[in-house]
């Protein structure tokens, strides 16, 4: 089986750490405004390019920039200084979908992978954009059969990406899907003066709606379901039959999520992946992983359109199903480096043995464990409230950006 590389989110450095230690083959990030998370999560800023290439080389993982909004002629400058800087810091390639970011990069020598936006749907699409790029990121709304006919017609008939190797094929495994066609929407432009496609979307399609009889003013809430909210993309059961499609590179939706979502879900598909190759794929592996997939955010799961669903399925709440939550506690206060402890003021609620914690940090990504015995203000004890300082073994050095959490079930809440 070829190698396929897996693609995870990151929305901030815990993400990223996350990600190189869930074992992702490559991350994409976006800086400033001009990518389509620019609304919904604090981007890195353009002096943060440095560092995150650093990371990734450091973590022997690729690193790849989404450019992916519909630029306006303000834009330019701030592309030009920010194709400068992955230039500069040999960013591997660039995500776009608008042609001014594509010519830009073709012109700097920047590797192009096209974004979604673009809605690639068939092998002629694929063919046109193999001029400008390596990666095409297909339109999410197609089937395997589909991907499949597009991944044969590229061995096939030989098409070359700019670099002069085989066009590349990415697909969508994992992540929040949208109502519109390859995330296209302009219901957030028209109700809030908010552009989806230059990443400002504020989302009402996740909203619940009533219909009303505009005679009798009788209002009827549409079969108990966000009707414009689609459950999530989930892949993990079928992903031996994504893989049989012939993709180059699997996915995962998510900068605007938390490290413990990314480590997760990274870190289930890592495992799924490696399984595969090994043949021992089974649907107890299956069962386990999909129990990991339910304890991070989600609001429910399908598998898309890969095996020709026609109508979405939609989901039953406006926010997450998750199984578990987290419940922030306190920060981190100071690292013991030769003892590898880590210690934490806790600022708000309280914790006793037995809690499963987390904690969240740039250098740790997240890691989460159930406490057995508990240190509270340097001596064991039953339980620590808002005040106390709490340590425990942490691997990587502990800072005061760190947050620590409890993790608690939602199943029973």
């Amino acid at each position: 089986m070829e190698k396929v590389e897996l693609l995870a989110p990151a929305g901030s450095f815990d993400a990223l750490t996350a990600a190189i230690n869930a074992g992702a083959d490559a991350v994409y990030f976006g800086v400033e405004q001009l990518n389509m998370r620019a609304r919904s999560v604090n981007s890195f800023l353009l002096s943060d390019i440095k560092e995150i290439a650093s990371r990734c080389r450091k973590g022997k993982i690729k690193a790849y920039l989404t450019l992916n909004t519909i630029l306006y002629d303000h834009d330019m400058q701030l592309l030009r200084g920010i194709l400068k800087e992955v230039k500069k810091h040999k960013i591997d390639a660039v995500i776009a979908s608008d042609i001014a970011v594509i010519e830009m990069c073709n012109q700097m020598n920047i590797a192009v992978h096209i974004s979604t936006q673009s809605n690639v749907s068939n092998i002629e699409a694929a063919r046109f954009y193999a001029r400008f790029a390596d990666v095409v990121v297909l339109a999410r709304e197609l089937t395997l059969k589909q991907i499949e006919a597009i991944t044969k017609e590229i061995k096939k008939k030989k098409i070359k990406g700019y670099s002069g190797e085989l066009l590349k094929i990415e697909a969508f495994v994992h992540g929040a899907l949208c109502m519109a066609i390859s995330g296209k929407c302009y219901l957030s432009l028209h109700s809030q003066n908010a552009s989806a496609n230059r990443g400002a979307c504020v989302q009402n399609c996740r909203h619940s709606y009533t219909v009303t009889d505009t005679e009798t003013k009788e209002e009827l809430l549409i079969d108990h379901e966000y009707i414009m909210s689609p459950k999530d993309l989930c892949t993990l059961p079928i992903l031996d039959q994504v893989l049989a499609s012939g993709v180059n590179v699997l996915k995962i939706e998510g900068r605007t999520k938390g490290a413990d979502y990314v480590y997760t879900v990274t870190r289930c598909y890592r495992e799924a992946l490696d399984s595969i190759a090994k043949k021992n794929f089974s649907q107890e592996k299956i069962d386990g992983w999909m129990k990991e997939l339910s304890t991070v955010y989600n609001r429910g799961f399908w598998e898309g359109y890969y095996l020709g669903q026609k109508l979405g399925q939609w989901s039953p709440v406006s926010g997450s199903v998750a199984t578990e939550k987290k419940v922030y506690i306190g920060k981190g206060t100071k690292y013991f480096s030769k003892i590898k402890i880590g210690e934490f003021l806790i600022e708000a609620g309280s914790i006793k043995a037995g809690d499963t914690l987390m904690i969240s940090g740039a250098n740790i990504g997240m890691a989460k464990e159930k406490l057995e015995t508990l240190v509270v203000n340097g001596e064991k004890s039953e339980q620590a409230v808002k005040g106390d300082k709490i340590t425990l073994p942490v691997s990587a050095k502990v800072t005061s950006r760190d947050k620590i959490y409890k993790v608690v079930s939602t199943i029973d809440a």
